[in-house]
């Protein structure tokens, strides 16, 4: 059974309590229930765990944000849901350092779609360097000119400019094979 219609079924149950109460007298009762709907209703829209997630990856906790990931089924997630697991997937897998799996997912964030600019910005910035150190310079530069457009408010300002001179002055990868310098 899909769990979405559960919890839509739960939150419209919950609102006619609500209106119920109100129209019975119940006032007070019915104002904590407001409170009670309400976060059902967040919770219609958003998936705890993936919150939980994202938590735990802002204390840069990798380990306790893949836990929270891997009990998510992406397919009993809305649209817009799926952007967003698709973009927290690319970050946990660019913390791994798996360039091919990070660009699969943060390119899949961006087609289910990301509603913040600056959530946009961040998948294409990030999909610039997985570019650079694919030795794309030409497709890093497209991705750093779209993040600049969706920076409107300048929150990423700095990690652009960080990029951009990564593109300009690309670090060159030594390599030794037997004392030898190639």
């Amino acid at each position: 059974m899909d769990t979405r219609i559960v919890k839509v079924a739960i939150a419209v149950v919950s609102l006619a309590y609500t209106v119920y109460l109100f129209v019975t007298g119940n006032i007070w009762g019915g104002v904590g229930m407001v409170l009670v709907t309400t976060i059902i209703g967040l919770m219609v829209f958003r998936s705890i765990r993936m919150i939980l997630a994202f938590l735990a990856l802002r204390k840069q906790k990798v380990d306790k944000a893949t836990k929270w990931m891997s009990q998510i089924n992406e397919d009993k997630l809305w649209k817009r849901q799926k952007g967003y697991y698709n973009f927290m997937m690319g970050n946990l897998e660019l913390q791994g350092s798996k360039l091919s799996a990070a660009e699969k997912y943060m390119r899949r964030a961006l087609k289910y779609g990301l509603d913040m600019g600056h959530d946009q910005a961040a998948a294409k910035l990030n999909l610039a360097m997985i570019s650079m150190a694919k030795n794309k310079p030409r497709e890093a530069k497209i991705f750093i000119g779209e993040a600049k457009k969706l920076d409107k408010k300048g929150m990423m300002k700095a990690d652009i400019a960080q990029v951009e001179q990564m593109i300009k002055k690309p670090q060159r990868v030594v390599r030794q094979k037997h004392g030898k310098m190639y």
